[in-house]
Order: C-alpha cells, then structure tokens, then sequence
C-alpha cells in the first residue's frame, strides 16, 4: 500500500503549475521575437502606402476643375514586407469606388508577399448649381447659376458641368439656393414653345419654325410640328429651343 504526504501533493501540484507559467513566458518571448523579426520597417510601409494610392490616382479620371483626395489607411507593421527588388505592383481585386473605401492588392512578386490596403477616395466634381431660388416657370439666366464642387459619392443622379448649356431653359420644379440644377428639373424644349427644328442631312441642314408636343433636355427625343406643313415629326434635342432630325 502506498502512502502519500500531504506536503509533498502540495509540492508536485506548485511544481506542476510553476512549469506552465514558465512555458506560458516562453511563449511570449517567442512570440514577441517574431513579431520583432518580421515588422515591417517604416520605409516599406510608406512604399506600400505610396503605390496603393498612386495606383488609385490612375484608376479614377478627375473631371476639369474638379479634384480627388486619395489616401492609404494605416497598415499594421506586423505584416511581413521586404524591400522589394523590383518595383511594388498594385491590383484591384474589387469594385473601384470613386468616393469612399477601395481595397488594393500591393504585392512583392519576387519576394512572394501580399498586403490587402483599404485607400479612402473624395471624388469633388463641378456641377451646375442655383445662386438663388429659382421657381417653376422661371426662365435661366447666367445670374442664376454657379459651378460649385460636389462630392460624386453623394450626387449620383443627372447635372450640368457647363452653365452656358443650360441657359435659357425653363425651370419645371423649384430648386432651392445651393441645390444642384438636374435634368428633371428643367426643359431645354417646353411644351407648346415656338422651337427650331434642324433638318441634317451629310453636312447640309435646314432650319425652319415647328411647336413642341412635349418637354424634353438636351438628348431627348421629342414630336414636334412643323409650322408650315403642319407636319409632326420626332427629333432629338440638341440645344435649348432646337430639335434636330437627321435624315
């Protein structure tokens, strides 16, 4: 029969629990000398960061007078990186986003490394905006209108780059001081207006006098009648009062 003290089940039981406190600090220091071993330098980061936004710039046509801001997160130096013989390569792995988070793929193909890199974009684009209220039936003037940039990610639906395009045209709805002047809320061609109607054939047209049937900017189709043959025809608007058909 074996017979056990109490002081020594005391003994191996602190013995035991010494001995996994000392693997566990083991383990740190393993992990901490890793971690040191394969941080990336402050250099290859910003390489990293450079090529990710640089690939980006490329990527998105800035409108004129218009202006991008474009700018890497902050990478984690944990990541292994090398300096790369050749020079980084970027690609994009997803959807390009022209206002707001894009991820892109910087890779050392040499060195057989990879980092995913999220890169903000602010896409400012000039659009055609009101100075003042403008009120249904009121006719555009170049006192009514400014260029004023706005961020593409919030403004997605149909405006003007130039205010001389829209001049002249009709107010269809009120717009408000500072609101962008879009499609829908103007006719280049109004109903029941006295309209020019541009016949074109090869380099030769014709002018002549018609009525609008119906409301329509720049592109869109509209019927309109001829003032001497009393003629309906349907042609494209091309210009504020004008509709062209081609033959």
């Amino acid at each position: 029969m074996a017979f056990y003290n109490k002081n020594m089940i005391i003994k191996k039981r602190d013995s035991k629990i010494t001995f996994y406190r000392l693997i566990s600090v083991i383990g740190v220091f393993i992990s901490f000398f890793n971690s040191i071993a394969y941080a990336a330098t402050d250099e290859q980061l910003n390489a990293i960061k450079q090529t990710a936004e640089s690939f980006i710039q490329t990527q998105i046509e800035i409108p004129k007078n218009g202006t991008i801001s474009v700018e890497a997160a902050r990478i984690d130096n944990r990541i292994y990186a090398t300096d790369c013989p050749k020079p980084l390569s970027a690609s994009l792995p997803g959807r390009l986003n022209t206002s707001g988070n894009t991820s892109v793929l910087v890779e050392c193909q040499l060195d057989d490394w990879k980092v995913y890199v999220p890169v903000k974009t602010e896409l400012m684009m000039p659009l055609v905006t009101a100075i003042s209220p403008l009120s249904k039936g009121h006719s555009i003037s170049s006192s009514d209108l400014v260029l004023t940039l706005v961020n593409s990610r919030t403004y997605r639906r149909g405006g003007y780059v130039n205010p001389n395009d829209i001049i002249g045209s009709r107010i269809k709805r009120s717009v408000r001081a500072g609101e962008v002047v879009e499609k829908n809320d103007i006719c280049m061609v109004c109903r029941n207006d006295s309209v020019i109607i541009k016949a074109v054939k090869g380099e030769l047209s014709i002018l002549t006098k018609g009525t609008a049937l119906g409301d329509g900017t720049l592109g869109d189709k509209v019927n309109v009648e001829n003032d001497k043959s009393k003629r309906i025809v349907s042609g494209i608007v091309t210009a504020v009062g004008e509709i062209s058909i081609r033959f």
